[in-house]
């Protein structure tokens, strides 16, 4: 009677998922990874200070289309500035907008109005999008 019962209840059941839901695991599913770069940069002397800018960009070298950096931790953002320890590097984390699939090779590129702006050539896309680089 219990096999009898199961079987029963197996064919009467049916899964419907809402469209809501549906749409939320579509877009779950097509949402990019980020890529994030460790950087670590060393000061020529002591009170030596960096920054970070918000026009710093990935730039996909055969489109030249741009990526948005998210977010950055360790350093400031200017136009403040982040003191360089003496003898060793600062080391910070820069967060970009993902890259497409087919991006097989990026420059870093900080867009300023002055001189010194970060710039990291030709790197190549590796299958984790995390990257160390000094600068």
């Amino acid at each position: 009677y219990l096999h009898i019962m199961s079987v029963l209840f197996e064919e009467d059941l049916k899964v419907e998922i809402c469209r809501e839901l549906k749409n939320e695991l579509l877009l779950l599913k097509n949402e990019e990874q980020q890529v994030i770069i460790h950087c670590s940069i060393y000061g020529m002397d002591a009170g030596d200070a960096a920054r970070i800018w918000k026009s710093t960009y990935l730039i996909d070298k055969e489109t030249g289309k741009t990526y948005n950096l998210l977010f950055a931790d360790g350093i400031s953002f200017a136009p403040q500035w982040t003191l360089i320890p003496f003898n060793k590097p600062l080391e910070f984390t820069l967060i970009f907008k993902g890259l497409p699939k087919s991006c097989k090779l990026f420059d870093l590129v900080e867009i300023i109005p002055e001189e010194g702006g970060f710039e990291v050539l030709n790197v190549n896309r590796n299958s984790t999008d995390v990257y160390y680089v000094t600068i």
